[in-house]
């Protein structure tokens, strides 16, 4: 039964600025919680979300404006502070020590007993009971690296709950979870909105503002652009307030025959991985020119090598690769993009870009060495610099000029930047790894239609995602994968995410 209070209002930041050196990341911004309730801040990426949680988390403080927590003004100088006020933070990325168990986590910094002498049986006891109290059942004694994904951020909502939270705020917290494991988390934020505590989501996902939140902001360029009661407002008022403009939503994808021999095959591919356990165990896989073929599984079941085995980025113990009936299992990487092979890697900053370099110079990297980019031992710039204002222009990058670093962009910049490198160089095949992560709705739209245009050019594509929605929306097949093997194939239009996401976490039906 709910120990809410109607309508007691518990925090609210009153026309709270914060100014960096040269951004304004937000001006003027006004909430309201009141208790047992769940608000979602919804903008895109820069708009302003995380920075105005991290004032309230006492990890930044305020240019101008004013905390009121339960009718009392309070300035937080670290998240110690708000911790001691009853605040509790959950990060996109969990902060746990792995080889500790979920009691020693859960009281890390906290522990109870005397004479530097840890009281473990009671902190465990108390563990057990806050686990049963709010339905995040979670084993005390188990090592964190142990755990799965979803569990994992159980115990992190513990710990805000160990120290007395009444105000809990979640970052992106569906990010790394499957289907199923976000019907658990939203029935532990239900449960614990029956009970009084109060909570402020942080997303860019419109399915799960109106499946969750009571009341949603949204922000854009720092500035807050409206609330609305979310029962009162569809996924597409959210999105053209979000970006300030129409958005389509929708993926709309003409349902093609393919027909034809494959373009790309893996016969089994085994690779260890760093241990020396088999990340691909056996691996078996086509695609064929004009399909995409989405791999879908939890983050860590093996996407990662199989990313850098088919560029030719870590060993392959054993299996063979082909490409267009070609074994390319021995070539380089730059031998294999030679042969009309591009790739979108799933981390931008560490395999995409040279940050520092300028926007010109990575547009052409990886055939900065051919022509019509070189004259003799020398790079062509006028003509780079051409090339690269034509795909600032055919791909919509906003930028003063392709002069300035690739780290000044936005995130949803950056990666046209490499779309617009690797579709530009015509590619038959087209490895594409988590295209839209951490990106807003407004970018992913985009990058969506981008991918569909290679698909209607016949280029062969495989696409990695850890967004099952995204896998569903672009992929002709969905192959799933778990722990290094190819486990089911699916037709989107056959299956749903559910069906799915019980093979993903390798659930067997006879």
């Amino acid at each position: 039964m709910s120990t809410v209070k109607e309508d007691r209002i518990v925090l609210e930041m009153q026309h709270i600025s914060k100014q960096f050196p040269n951004v304004l990341a937000n001006e003027d911004v006004s909430i309201q919680l009141k208790e047992g309730e769940i608000i979602s801040l919804l903008g895109e990426n820069g708009a302003g979300k995380s920075t105005l949680m991290n004032v309230l988390y006492g990890l930044y403080r305020p240019s101008a404006g004013k905390i009121i927590l339960n009718d009392e003004e309070v300035e937080f100088s670290s998240p110690k502070d708000a911790i001691e006020k009853g605040l509790g933070m959950v990060h996109q990325h969990f902060m746990l020590v792995d080889n500790l168990s979920v009691t020693e986590n859960i009281i890390l910094g906290s522990e109870p007993g005397k004479a530097g002498i840890i009281d473990y049986k009671s902190a465990r006891k108390e563990v057990a009971e806050l686990s049963e109290k709010y339905h995040l059942e979670v084993e005390p004694d188990a090592i964190i690296e142990s755990l799965s994904v979803g569990l994992q951020q159980r115990v992190e909502i513990l710990k805000a709950l160990y120290r007395k939270a009444r105000i809990l705020i979640l970052d992106e917290p569906t990010a790394v979870l499957t289907p199923h494991e976000v019907d658990q988390l939203f029935l532990v934020i239900k449960k614990l909105r029956d009970s009084g505590v109060s909570m402020i989501i942080i997303t860019h996902k419109l399915e799960e503002v109106k499946a969750i939140s009571d009341r949603v902001y949204i922000l854009r360029r720092g500035k807050c652009e409206g609330l609305r009661n979310t029962k009162d407002v569809t996924k597409e008022d959210l999105a053209n307030l979000m970006v300030g403009r129409e958005v389509v939503l929708t993926v709309h994808k003409e349902k093609k025959e393919v027909t034809g021999d494959s373009i790309f095959n893996l016969e089994n591919v085994i690779v260890k991985n760093e241990k020396g356990i088999n990340a691909l165990d056996g691996l078996s896989l086509n695609v064929r020119p004009g399909e995409i073929v989405g791999i879908a599984g939890v983050d860590g079941n093996g996407q990662t090598e199989l990313a850098e085995v088919l560029m030719g980025l870590c060993k392959l113990e054993s299996g063979r690769i082909y490409y267009k009936g070609e074994d390319i299992s021995e070539l380089t990487t730059k031998q294999r993009r030679n042969k009309s092979i591009s790739n979108v890697p799933a981390d931008r900053h560490r395999f995409g870009l040279i940050l520092p370099m300028t926007i010109s110079e990575n547009m052409v990297l990886g055939f900065h060495d051919e022509k019509p980019y070189v004259h003799g031992i020398n790079l062509a710039l006028d003509v780079i610099h051409n090339y690269s204002e034509k795909m600032v222009k055919d791909f919509d990058i906003r930028t003063p000029g392709v002069d300035i670093p690739a780290g000044n962009l936005s995130g949803g910049n950056q990666q046209k930047v490499i779309l617009a490198r690797e579709f530009s160089r015509n590619p038959d095949f087209l490895l594409v790894a988590q295209p839209t992560r951490g990106l807003d709705v407004g970018a992913i739209e985009y990058i969506h239609s981008q991918i569909l245009k290679m698909r209607d050019r016949n280029v062969g594509i495989l696409l990695i995602s850890l967004e099952l929605e995204e896998i569903f929306s672009l992929s002709d097949r969905i192959l799933v994968l778990y722990e290094g093997k190819i486990v089911k194939e699916f037709v989107p239009e056959e299956t749903t995410d559910k069906e799915v996401g019980f093979y993903m976490t390798g659930g067997k039906k006879e």
